[in-house]
């Protein structure tokens, strides 16, 4: 490894001054290293070519930064990116201008606003920024909405659903982007319904949208909120009553009707599970529409705090069955349909009539 006598000279007085990140421009063949004082800007001049040479001088960082020229151990990818890898001295890993290497910053247990400052740095991906805004440390410091709003400018270039749902739940977290940007984010919604679905995950009780309470609410909801205090069941009847209640199901409502895809039908019956838990207190169900069905029958006729609501609110009875058919919401309801199919579009709601008309339904009667 023989780097250039000037590149070697450079690399070796940027590195003893305590540099916090490094990145290079591949393309244009320059080092960049950020230090407190400002961005450093150190242009290579490649003696072999250019792919080897950059070889050479991760070398040399490795070496000085690790103490090995091996760099970051690529073996352990998986381990990063399931966040499962800790390490004692994470901001060294920074120093080494090798992507994967950011990556396991990003992903690790250990990340702190000022360490998501500097591998932001680094480098700006999207999947970082969507890693970085699962950590509440990092929601919580001055790098929550700095990621946030540049999620908002990339989004248009977002194809894939699964990303563009979990783009906006993530944004959608309290404190990350202004009112103006949840209403324009739910006015594109409107073009795709992937961005409903992040509304329904992150802001249940706070749609842009405001709808009318269902007319039950004015006849029991008094009823109701006294039961509430105690009754899991009465607060989840009630929070479906509610304006923002009514509006969230008509969302579900509007995103199963018209889904694009398998990831958003998917994705939908998951945040639904989560909407309506608290009607299913032993956990998640895997089950198909007709099992539901079936057995919120006889939830409804044995629960002790269905019992109280029908002993107060006796109508209640067919929403109360709702509510536990749609707390098993699932990948179990369309299993019979997706193992047989990977298609999508119109002929994927076609072939998933069978169960969302009885599963619309559900939702049809907790909107009256």
């Amino acid at each position: 490894m023989e780097l250039a006598p000037e590149d070697a000279l450079r690399l070796n007085v940027m590195l003893a001054n305590r540099p916090q990140a490094v990145r290079i421009d591949e393309s244009r063949m320059i080092l960049y290293a950020l230090s407190e004082k400002g961005e450093m800007e150190i242009p290579l001049n490649p003696t072999v070519k250019d792919e080897l040479y950059l070889k050479w001088v991760r070398e040399l960082l490795s070496t000085q930064v690790l103490g090995t020229p091996a760099g970051y151990p690529l073996h352990l990818q998986r381990w990063t990116r399931m966040g499962h890898l800790r390490l004692e001295n994470v901001e060294e890993l920074l120093l080494l201008g090798e992507p994967e290497a950011v990556v396991a910053v990003v992903y690790s247990e250990d990340l702190t606003d000022e360490l998501a400052r500097r591998a932001w740095w680094a480098m700006e991906d999207a999947e970082n920024a969507r890693q970085m805004l699962r950590n509440p440390r990092i929601v919580a410091g001055e790098m929550g909405p700095k990621l946030a709003h540049w999620l908002v400018e990339f989004l248009p270039f977002e194809t894939e659903a699964e990303k563009i749902m979990d783009t906006v739940a993530l944004v959608l977290q309290p404190g990350l982007v202004e009112s103006a940007v949840r209403e324009e984010l739910w006015r594109r919604a409107r073009r795709k319904n992937a961005f409903y679905v992040g509304f329904l995950a992150s802001a249940p009780d706070e749609l842009p949208e405001e709808g009318a309470p269902s007319s039950l609410l004015e006849r029991h909801g008094e009823t109701l909120r006294t039961l509430a205090e105690q009754n899991p069941v009465a607060r989840l009847l009630l929070r479906t009553l509610s304006s923002q209640g009514q509006t969230w199901l008509k969302t579900l409502r509007k995103v199963l009707e018209k889904p694009v895809n398998q990831d958003v039908v998917n994705r939908a019956l998951e945040v639904a599970a989560g909407y309506f838990a608290a009607a299913r207190p032993e956990g998640p169900a895997d089950s198909t529409i007709e099992e539901l069905s079936q057995e919120a029958a006889g939830w409804v006729r044995h629960d002790p705090a269905v019992a109280a609501v029908l002993e107060a609110v006796p109508e209640m009875e067919n929403r109360l069955a709702a509510l536990r058919v749609l707390s098993g919401s699932g990948y179990g309801m369309v299993r019979p349909v997706f193992r047989k199919t990977d298609a999508i579009g119109t002929l994927m709601r076609r072939k998933l009539q069978p169960v969302m008309e009885p599963y619309l339904e559900q939702v049809g009667r907790l909107l009256g």
